[in-house]
């Protein structure tokens, strides 16, 4: 019994290391769009990365957004060297988007698109965490 709850507790461990290595995981600062931009935590959720607006400012500082605690980027699922496959949502017209992300150090590439990606609007993020 001892035995397998330590094979359990190692295959947890195991996994929430793989988590932790994920280079999207943490937050990010949004660019500017629509007069306002975002700090997006980016976390697991299930097989992928789920990013939820945890804090917005605008030209005044910080506000307290309708928009908090929501998720801006859906079930983006790895898709090999820093790329990821899911949605996205557009908080000014309120429609989810194709979208694709990629990672490199602390640059995050965000698009989002409609036409089976001929019309994408994108984004450059910072890491902040």
């Amino acid at each position: 019994m001892k035995m397998m709850m330590a094979a359990v507790f190692a295959g947890v461990m195991g996994a929430g290391t793989a988590w932790a290595a994920d280079p999207a995981v943490g937050t990010w600062q949004t660019q500017v769009d629509d007069g306002a931009y975002a700090h997006v935590k980016m976390a697991p959720c299930g097989g992928a990365v789920c990013g939820t607006i945890a804090r917005t400012f605008n030209s005044d500082g910080e506000y307290k957004s309708k928009n908090l605690g929501k998720k801006l980027v859906i079930d983006m699922k790895p898709s090999g060297g820093g790329s990821y496959k899911g949605n996205v949502w557009r908080p000014s017209n309120g429609k989810i988007y194709i979208g694709k992300m990629s990672v490199s150090g602390a640059s995050l590439k965000l698009s989002g698109c409609v036409a089976g990606g001929l019309i994408c609007s994108k984004q450059t993020w910072k890491r902040l965490k």
